[in-house]
């Protein structure tokens, strides 16, 4: 079934233009991921379907009563209400059902003509409205809204707190949950993971997963774009590419029609060569005025093949070798920290090693940064911290990009911190972070509050230092600046503490994992998925509550060794797995295809001629088949998930 149709679309900015013809069409269940690299016009595309931008040309088609719900980067916040009163404004149209059905309530108590036409109309409106309300779940909305507020990391001790009380990042999870309570035809979310911990971005994957709702988002997070896509539709070059493939799929088939294009390109650039050889060789030659005219309308109608941006992936960005510090840089004695009467953890004890990467995770409000700023003596806090000798720290923060100076340009900023052979390469470095040809000359003011985070951490990591504290280091790098970032910090021979959700960052990068929740800092060695292993979870969350049983928490590594997979095992999973996706598949596709029957008959039996026994028949026949094929859809979904 087709939710949208996007026709020819394009955008002109100042004389430039963005992207032109552009089309595709959204079907009911499309997950798609909106992918390009920065400035390509993703955002811009997201505005102009949501109906906040208006494209220079072409046109969105959509059904009646079409909704979608839309969550911008930036957003615009109102004060004034609590947490649970701002989800609530989801269920508006709930109120003002429950109002309607009041109304008639009262009016059908207060009279008494039972036998008059407008009466019997009054109780069949009643009744269809009051079945309205109760599939809309009018009944139960509060629960539906206190699951999904707990989901996105809130407790209840939180939904009666004011909203002006929560960071920009909380707020943000707040215009999520609106989103997701109304449950719109169509989702657009603008980088909806910048201001989520691990088990929240968890949940959402689930959410989206089990919707049977379109979702078209932007986002940096491969982890997450590979969790819940099925779709990826890539600007490039002014123009998009529609791939039926899910993100990871996709880089692959990318990878192939780049090297189409690269051929296709070469082969042109040569062409090209030749013509105006011939051009130049044969200009004054009249007997030669008819083929050398000929060949110049040949180059005149040519057109031009462009390739994808610039591969810079093999761009390597190296730190300056770090100075000796002492064999044990941080050292935490039973540490712990409070604000007033809550405790936020106690009793930490642990040493990290020279060299070592490890990971601080949990969710947020745990301790994370507040034990980080422990360590940076920037907090009083019990028990002893040791810094070891000749530790040079370096700490990105969030706030890191307010204290860049306005008055120097991007280059000037990186040339200051720059130093040795690394000064050569400044260009190379800005390019690599999305800083390329003129943008490196931007003067600091005119940068966005991305942008900004961006070039601190290129400012950053140029610096001398041999301990490298990064809190959420990845909110605002796209996936190929992720990479250059996190092969920098693999080959880092310093040490580094990560404070970050983003899996597929730590995955591979560090070998230690400090996990915070009920007041407790816990030591686990190994990567981020040898943590959830070890505690038999399935994602933080799970691991979190298993630690919060002392009874689970002990039982848990010797369930994870009785479950640990062989090699012939793995396989067969891998194997049960890409049959189940292929199973989905052929549902999603099933659902298409019946739901197109089903509105085709439909408008056949709204005539007079259509309203046949056969057709209702058909009718009755095609929605049982469709119930058959979703109810498979969801129990094939819910196998996937396990």
């Amino acid at each position: 079934m087709i939710l949208l149709s996007i026709d020819n679309i394009r955008v002109d900015f100042g004389g430039t233009n963005l992207f032109h013809d552009v089309s595709f069409i959204i079907n009911k269940r499309d997950r798609i991921a909106l992918v390009g690299k920065n400035g390509a016009g993703k955002s811009t595309l997201l505005k102009i379907i949501a109906g906040t931008q208006s494209p220079t040309e072409g046109v969105i088609s959509k059904p009646k009563d079409f909704t979608f719900g839309y969550l911008p980067q930036i957003m615009h916040h109102t004060d004034g209400r609590t947490v649970y009163e701002e989800a609530e404004l989801a269920f508006v149209h709930i109120h003002e059902m429950e109002a309607r059905l009041e109304r008639m309530n009262n009016e059908l108590a207060d009279r008494t003509d039972y036998e008059s036409e407008e009466y019997h109309a009054l109780i069949e409106e009643y009744t269809h409205l009051n079945e309205q309300y109760t599939m809309m779940g009018g009944s139960h909305y509060e629960a539906e809204i206190e699951r999904t507020l707990q989901g996105l990391g809130f407790s209840r001790t939180d939904f009666t707190r004011p909203t002006n009380e929560f960071s920009g990042g909380w707020r943000m999870r707040i215009e999520l949950a609106k989103l997701l309570l109304q449950h719109p035809d169509i989702l657009l979310l603008d980088e909806p993971t910048n201001h989520l911990d691990i088990e929240s971005i968890q949940w959402l994957e689930q959410f989206l997963a089990r919707s049977g709702n379109a979702v078209l988002l932007v986002s940096h997070d491969r982890a997450f774009l590979n969790a819940v896509t099925n779709r990826t539709i890539e600007i490039s070059c002014g123009r998009i590419y529609d791939y039926k493939l899910p993100y990871d799929k996709f880089m692959e088939a990318r990878k192939e029609r780049r090297e189409q294009q690269l051929r296709a390109y070469e082969n042109q650039q040569k062409e090209i060569a030749d013509i105006k050889e011939f051009i130049e060789r044969f200009r004054y030659k009249p007997t030669k005025a008819v083929q050398v005219q000929s060949r110049i309308k040949q180059l005149e109608k040519m057109v031009p093949i462009e390739i994808d941006e610039e591969d810079t992936s093999r761009l390597r960005l190296k730190f300056a070798p770090a100075t000796r510090s002492g064999n044990y840089p941080v050292i935490c004695e039973g540490v712990g920290k409070s604000f007033g009467n809550h405790t936020v953890f106690s009793n930490a004890t642990f040493t990290i090693n020279r060299g070592e990467k490890v990971a601080f995770v949990g969710r947020n409000g745990e301790g994370k940064t507040t034990l980080v700023r422990c360590i940076l003596g920037e907090l009083d806090y019990d028990g002893s911290i040791t810094i070891g000798h000749n530790v040079q720290t370096a700490y990105f923060a969030q706030h890191e990009a307010q204290l860049l100076d306005e008055n120097l340009t991007v280059f000037q900023t990186i040339d200051n911190v720059a130093t040795g052979d690394i000064r050569l390469r400044i260009r190379d470095i800005l390019g690599a972070f999305m800083f390329g040809g003129e943008a490196s000359d931007k003067p600091v003011k005119v940068l966005s509050g991305g942008e900004r985070s961006r070039l601190a951490m290129i400012r950053l990591l140029l610096r001398q230092m041999n301990l490298l504290i990064l809190d959420e280091p990845t909110n605002h790098l796209d996936m190929q600046s992720k990479d250059v970032l996190k092969e920098a910090i693999r080959d880092f021979d310093g040490t580094v503490i990560v404070v970050s959700h983003d899996r597929e960052f730590l995955d591979g990068l560090v070998t230690k994992v400090y996990e915070f929740g009920n007041g407790k800092v816990r030591e686990h060695l190994g990567g981020i998925y040898d943590y959830l292993s070890a505690k038999n979870a399935n994602n933080i969350n799970e691991a979190l509550t298993l630690s919060s049983s002392p009874t689970a928490a002990s039982e848990a590594p010797k369930a994870a060794n009785a479950n640990r997979l062989s090699y012939e095992a793995e396989k067969q999973l891998q194997k049960q797995r890409r049959k189940l996706e292929k199973q989905i598949e052929e549902n999603e596709n099933a659902i298409n295809e019946l739901e197109g029957a089903i509105a085709a008959l439909e408008a056949i039996m709204s005539t007079a001629e259509g309203s046949t026994q056969e057709n209702f028949t058909k009718y009755a026949t095609l929605k049982k088949q469709l119930d058959d094929v979703v109810s498979e859809w969801e129990k094939n979904m819910e196998e996937l998930e396990k």
